[in-house]
């Protein structure tokens, strides 16, 4: 029995442990954390916080999701789900409090991969070994603090309020209330948000809610999706949307008329259009406003779903006056008197305390020596000579005039990971794997299919169709890289590696077509005829005899050899 760690016990880490285990692995979880959800552990919950999917979205087939929110769930059912899952399927698997601080291999025998851990409780290291090691860390794990705003910044200039980056914000929340005074008070304080995106939104929701002085500091906001009334599930869980996102390859007759036509293309980007139009007529965004100002919800990745009416959420605190908005702008650093923060353009704001939600970095940093990471190759590199997708996607009338030099010429940099999930210099070793770096829309949808790809990886199975050698890998994954180049410019300034390797944002359920065929096992599994395949809702339901099925298949190989 291979031993096998999972290293984060977030949705990646929970259903890619699950499955392993189902097949057969002995497997442990080592989580930095207190509790399982990662981003929807119990320590980073606050009141107000929904996900950006839809009910059962974000739901495991192995266990349907009681959801109490009207059309989606909030912080706190998110993480008692990911408490139930985990307490059903992974009881004594998972090792708190445990933080991974090197992973390297060793010899070539057995358990020869060494992982150091450091109790977050007592500070006691230790060396555990595995014959596998999956990465489940997700890309929101590490904070991305700006060198402007660190915390030997606040110290020189003497900066006199707390500095919280996003993902901190719940455990610093009390310190944050109790010393910024409410608008009632005869000294109010002011907290300034720095950041466009979802948590910075969700974020200055809340504390406008409890009634603070709240301003936003951004560039360009996230583009949104808001509806007066819930859209019909046909729309929103189905193939309607994601088809209306070109895939590496067009699988069918209807893709290729959206993406290779003229007519077509130009349904695609009316459609992304108009919902983007309807979203922000609907939450009342004037087209004078910064909030107008958004990422493009067709060729980026930084769209939020904020569904139909729901109290005190962003953009009508916003249209209220109870946020103000201070964009475009650039935050520059911190002000010289202590209470202040200083923009761009020379402006000064008062600051009694300072959010960032600026993002993440790479996750993997840190856990891998320079040895290690160079001998999987899991790092950034340049990637020269990619002419090649000139030619490739060129019939895509959709990817015409998008923002930015397309690719083609030049250098880019690239990951290379094969389907996101397996270093291609390791390919033929089978004993490392990465579930969460493929930026997607639907995360329990992607980790759930590709939980079960990467365990055929590690059993070998005979009807896995992967790639005859490294080199051959390494042709597909920068093929891939390429590809992301084409489908989103300039995208490669925002991801890093632990976020972004390979991105399927809207087209999720082509990526799952895609392993499923690697599998060789039926795809496009929501059924349907020629016309009613494209609105049936999809499911991660879809996946719960997966398991199953490819013991079956398993079994028949090798019973014919």
């Amino acid at each position: 029995m291979r031993k096998v760690c999972v290293v984060g016990s977030g949705a990646a880490g929970l259903i890619t442990s699950k499955t392993l285990l189902d097949d057969g692995f002995d497997v442990e979880i080592l989580s930095k954390d207190r509790s399982v959800g990662g981003v929807w552990s119990v320590e980073r919950i606050y009141p107000g916080l929904y996900t950006n999917n839809v009910n059962g979205e974000y739901e495991f087939s192995a266990m349907p999701m009681r959801i109490l929110s009207k059309e989606r769930p909030g912080g706190t059912e998110m993480s008692e789900y990911m408490q139930e899952f985990a307490r059903r399927f992974l009881q004594d698997k998972i090792h708190f409090n445990t933080a991974v601080i090197d992973i390297r291999r060793g010899d070539n025998g057995p358990r020869n991969w060494s992982v150091t851990v450091r109790n977050t409780t007592s500070g006691h290291t230790q060396q555990l070994h595995y014959d596998v090691v999956i990465l489940c860390t997700g890309g929101c794990s590490e904070p991305r603090i700006p060198a402007n705003f660190s915390i030997t910044g606040a110290a020189s200039n003497e900066f006199k309020g707390p500095v919280v980056h996003a993902s901190h914000f719940t455990a610093q929340l009390a310190d944050i209330l109790s010393r910024v005074r409410p608008i009632s008070d005869a000294n109010p304080g002011h907290i300034v948000v720095v950041g466009g995106g979802k948590s910075a939104q969700d974020i200055a929701a809340y504390l406008g809610k409890e009634h603070r002085m709240v301003s936003v500091v951004f560039e360009t906001a996230d583009a949104v999706i808001a509806f007066p009334f819930t859209l019909p599930w046909f729309i929103r869980k189905s193939r309607f949307l994601p088809l209306l996102s070109p895939h590496i390859h067009l699988r069918t007759r209807f893709e290729r008329f959206l993406h290779t036509t003229w007519l077509g293309s130009m349904l695609v980007h009316g459609a992304f259009m108009v919902l983007s139009w309807i979203s922000l007529r609907f939450l009342g965004v004037p087209v004078s406003s910064p909030l107008g100002n958004v990422h493009s919800m067709f060729w980026g990745v930084r769209t939020n779903d904020e569904g139909g009416p729901r109290p005190y959420r962003f953009h009508p605190l916003v249209k209220s006056g109870e946020i103000k908005m201070i964009a475009p702008a650039r935050a520059k650093g911190f002000g010289q008197d202590g209470n202040s923060i200083v923009l761009a353009d020379g402006r000064t704001v008062k600051a009694d305390a300072i959010i960032l939600a600026t993002g993440f970095s790479s996750s993997w940093k840190g856990l891998f020596d320079d040895e290690t990471v160079r001998e999987l190759g899991i790092d950034r590199y340049t990637m020269p000579h990619a002419q090649a997708s000139e030619t490739e996607w060129r019939s895509y009338k959709s990817l015409r005039n998008g923002p930015g030099a397309q690719a083609g010429g030049g250098e880019q940099e690239a990951i290379s990971l094969y389907h996101g999930m397996v270093p291609v210099r390791n390919l033929t070793r089978r004993d490392f794997a990465i579930n969460g770096a493929v930026y997607t829309a639907n995360p329990a949808y992607t980790f759930e299919i590709s939980s079960h790809w990467i365990s055929s990886y590690l059993l070998s199975d005979p009807f896995l169709r992967i790639p005859s050698s490294p080199e051959e890998a390494l042709t597909e994954s920068e093929r891939e890289a390429k590809w992301i180049s084409v489908r989103y410019p300039g995208v490669s300034n925002w991801r890093n590696e632990s976020f972004g390797a390979r991105i399927n944002f809207w087209n999720y359920p082509q990526l799952a077509d895609d392993l499923l065929e690697d599998m060789h096992l039926p795809n496009m599994r929501t059924g349907g005829n020629w016309l009613t395949w494209l609105f049936i809702p999809l499911s991660t339901r879809e996946f719960k005899d997966l398991g199953a099925e490819r013991a079956q298949l398993r079994a028949s190989y090798h019973k014919s050899t």
